[in-house]
C-alpha cells in the first residue's frame, strides 16, 4: 500500500509541475505579446518622428525663403520710396 501512496504522491507532484509549467508558458507568451505590441508602437513612433522631422525641415526651409523674400521686398519698397521722394522733391535750379 505504501508504494501506491508514493506513486499517487509522485503523480500529484508531476501533475502540479505540469500545471506550473503550463502557467509559466502562458505568462511568457503574454509577456512576449506585450513586447511585440510595444515594438510595433515604437516602430510607429519612429516613423512618425521621421515624418515630423521632414515636415519641420520643410517648414524651416520655407520660413527661410519667406524671410529672404520679405527682406528683398522691403529693400525694393525702400528703393521705390526713395525714387518717389526724388521725383516729388522740389528742384533747386
Amino acid at each position: 500500500m505504501k508504494r501506491d501512496e508514493e506513486f499517487e504522491a509522485a503523480e500529484q507532484r508531476l501533475h502540479a509541475a505540469g500545471e506550473a509549467l503550463g502557467a509559466a508558458v502562458e505568462a511568457r507568451l503574454a509577456r512576449e505579446a506585450v513586447l511585440v505590441d510595444a515594438e510595433a508602437e515604437i516602430q510607429r513612433m519612429t516613423a512618425d518622428r521621421g515624418r515630423l522631422a521632414r515636415e519641420l525641415d520643410t517648414a524651416l526651409a520655407r520660413g527661410q525663403r519667406l524671410e529672404r523674400a520679405n527682406r528683398e521686398v522691403s529693400k525694393r519698397l525702400v528703393d521705390a520710396m526713395e525714387r518717389v521722394r526724388q521725383v516729388l522733391a522740389p528742384r533747386e535750379d
